[in-house]
């Protein structure tokens, strides 16, 4: 207690930045695990089956991953949006509400998109690489509503700061499982089945992310009051936000376009390879995209944690809070990514024969990629920032503009460089959506992630995974060994600035509380209790 008399104890986190490196740390935990099974996975299936085989799956995976993003109609950010703002401003009785609104047109849509995959089965299995295609779309479209009701169930659940469901049912759950049957698929040779053990944990998912979002919901408060700090209607601070279905598709449907025009630019070049240069060279893109995604699930893990946050600062309008979780969850996404995307760079032909022999061809496509995402990196989360104060018509412009130069590009590009030119027209889409944001948000709110610690960011992780492997190449040649004494010495140098700067950076937010640097100064100035 605080002794009678005492003055208040300002809050040393009044962004939330602990509670945010946290949760992101929970999901983080997820994301290794999930990304390393998703590598397991493509690698199981590349080695297993013909190039020909992988390159007809995975086409058909990214169409099915495409028309569950569109069935989705943006309601994963709109669920996470408007249950995160009405807990912030004390109205968190509108939560049911708005989990009806959102769920019953999904799950039609979800319906009526698996039916219209299964029908189109065949013409889309010409483009793609024939018949083998469309019988994987076919067992795909059946799983289609199952996937849609995961995502936006799990997406609820982090409305309510709820990270460990997606940790546990999407990011170690299904690709475990994925693995599992993949395993038993590959040891009867029945490639046909290669579709069902792929979705087919979508089904069980699905069922665990509506016990566990209804476990989430009795768990919560019925209505908490407003954050500490944060007006809110009784003394003249924002109302909270109308939760009629003409507010929630105003801010959802611009923002499911703009979902659909994200996932076409991850997924396209597969697609677009496969349809101009055959099932192959998509084959050789998949693979070396893979570690693009296994950044992304660390990128995923940060924003997922950052994402209700962000709401409910913007909600009441901190804009000082805002930017300093935008420049913060930037300098961590630079410190989880840089490290594995200049290696993967360095050494694109060693890590890419982990798929089989004929894979280090696309070695190319993997330093290209990595590029691209070492400046998504370094430009934070623009584009979730842009959506949480509300822009979705901002960020529809910019995803749809990203989309149109990656397609014009890769029907340019990937005739004449295959799979190479695929991953330019990639790159291109994300300088697009990822410096038009930062423009806007600078004009509009004043928000920027740019700071000095984002250069210490950059400079330790260029020194100790760009200088150092350089380095060991030089010495040591490309192979394995030259690798693993980069990466331990590399590793070693940038734990030990890690924790040097792990103020600034930041990074202190992870720390139990009793080791915490404001903690002891927190006990003494409230009479130590």
């Amino acid at each position: 207690m605080r002794p009678p008399g005492a003055a208040p104890v300002p809050r040393a986190d009044p962004a939330g930045l602990g509670r945010v490196a946290r949760g992101g740390a929970v999901n983080l935990a997820g994301a290794v695990v999930g990304a390393g099974l998703n590598v397991v996975l493509t690698v199981a299936i590349a080695r297993s089956f013909s190039q020909q085989t992988a390159g007809a799956f995975f086409s058909a995976a990214s169409v099915f991953l495409i028309c569950a993003t569109v069935a989705n109609l943006g309601t994963s950010n709109g669920l996470v949006y408007f249950v995160a703002r009405l807990r912030a401003l004390g109205a968190a009785g509108g939560v049911p509400g708005v989990l009806r609104l959102a769920l019953g047109p999904v799950v039609a849509l979800a319906i009526l998109a698996g039916g219209l995959l299964f029908l189109v089965a065949e013409p889309l299995a010409d483009l793609l690489g024939g018949p083998e295609a469309g019988r994987y779309l076919r067992l795909l479209a059946v799983f289609l509503p199952f996937a849609v009701l995961t995502d936006a169930l799990l997406a609820a659940a982090r409305g309510f700061h709820d990270m460990r469901g997606t940790v546990l049912l999407d990011r170690v759950g299904r690709p475990l499982t994925q693995l599992g049957l993949l395993a038993g698929v590959a040891a009867s040779g029945a490639a046909g089945l290669l579709a069902v053990a792929w979705a087919g944990p979508y089904l069980p998912a699905a069922v665990l992310a509506c016990l566990w979002l209804r476990r989430v919901m009795r768990a919560a408060p019925p209505d908490p009051s407003p954050q500490a700090g944060a007006a809110g209607p009784a003394d003249g601070g924002p109302d909270p936000p109308r939760t009629d279905a003409r507010a929630f598709w105003g801010f959802s449907l611009p923002r499911s376009v703009a979902s659909v025009a994200q996932i076409g630019i991850q997924r396209s070049g597969i697609v677009l390879v496969a349809v101009l240069r055959g099932a192959v060279d998509a084959a050789l893109f998949t693979a070396a995209t893979r570690f693009m995604v296994v950044g992304q699930f660390g990128t995923q893990a940060i924003q997922y944690a950052a994402q209700p946050r962000l709401s409910e600062l913007l909600a009441v309008d901190d804009r000082a809070g805002a930017n300093a979780l935008f420049r913060a969850s930037t300098v961590w996404l630079i410190c989880l990514t840089w490290p594995l995307y200049l290696p993967a760079a360095l050494y694109a032909p060693l890590l890419l024969q982990i798929f089989g022999a004929g894979y280090s061809a696309g070695a190319a496509v993997l330093v290209v990629v990595a590029a691209g995402m070492l400046l998504s990196s370094a430009c934070g989360m623009g584009d979730l920032v842009l959506t949480m104060a509300g822009r979705t018509r901002w960020n529809l412009v910019n995803n749809l503009a990203a989309l149109g130069a990656n397609v014009l590009l890769c029907v340019a590009l990937i005739p004449v460089l295959g799979a190479v030119g695929g991953a330019v027209a990639w790159v291109a889409a994300v300088c697009v959506r990822n410096l038009l944001p930062l423009g806007q948000l600078r004009r509009a709110l004043g928000l920027s992630p740019f700071s000095r610690v984002w250069l210490a960011a950059t400079g330790a992780c260029t020194v100790w995974f760009g200088a150092v492997p350089l380095a060991c190449q030089g010495l040591l040649g490309g192979g394995a060994g030259s690798l693993a004494v980069a990466l331990a010495v590399g590793g070693t140098g940038y734990a030990l600035t890690l924790w040097r700067l792990r103020r600034p950076l930041r990074l202190d937010g992870l720390l139990p509380r009793r080791f915490h640097p404001n903690h002891q100064a927190t006990r003494r100035a409230v009479g130590g209790s």
